[in-house]
Order: C-alpha cells, then structure tokens, then sequence
C-alpha cells in the first residue's frame, strides 16, 4: 500500500493559516473514484478514501509509514515568500512616466 505525506496549504478562503503546521498522512487509492450514476457524486469503493492521519513532523509521519510497511512519498512543502510592505504603500502613487523630448 502507497501513501502521501504532505503538509497541507493554507485555506485560500481565510487569510489566516491555521492548521498548516502539521503533516498529513493519506492513503492512494488503488481503485480509480468514479461518478455515480444516479446522483453525479464522485465516488470510491474504497473505505480507506476518507482516512487522514495528522503528525507533528515529517520524521513521525514517515517512521509510521515504514512501521507499517507501507511505501511512502513526501511532497516538501513550498517556501512561503513574504514581501514587507507598509500600509502606505497602497495609497502610493507611481512616479511619473517620463517621455523622451
């Protein structure tokens, strides 16, 4: 059995970044998801499609995985790039283009 471990992106509906510093621990499916014919939803006969671990750190999360004897693929997360800027700045007027005479 294959799983991911990953840490998880910040809710792009918050501007907050709550419950970003943990890793997560999720299963691949072996079985592709499919629609269901009746109602539309995207469905998985496998139970395992819902099951989510949460680690402290990386190191845990793969040392379970190997515990287990499950083969396992981390995706490092990207580095968060932060620009300082003041309030000011968005009321600041551009500098004035200057054409050639």
């Amino acid at each position: 059995m294959d799983v991911r471990i990953y840490m998880p992106p910040k809710n792009a509906m918050q501007s907050g970044r709550a419950q970003t510093e943990s890793w997560v621990l999720e299963y691949e499916l072996p079985t592709p998801r499919r629609p269901e014919p009746l109602m539309g939803w995207t469905s998985s006969r496998d139970t395992l499609n819902s099951v989510r671990l949460n680690f402290d750190t990386k190191e845990l999360a793969i040392a379970f995985a190997e515990k287990n004897g499950w083969g396992c693929s981390v995706e490092e997360p990207h580095a968060r790039r932060v620009r300082p800027r003041s309030y000011a700045d968005n009321f600041r007027t551009p500098p004035p283009t200057s054409r050639p005479a």
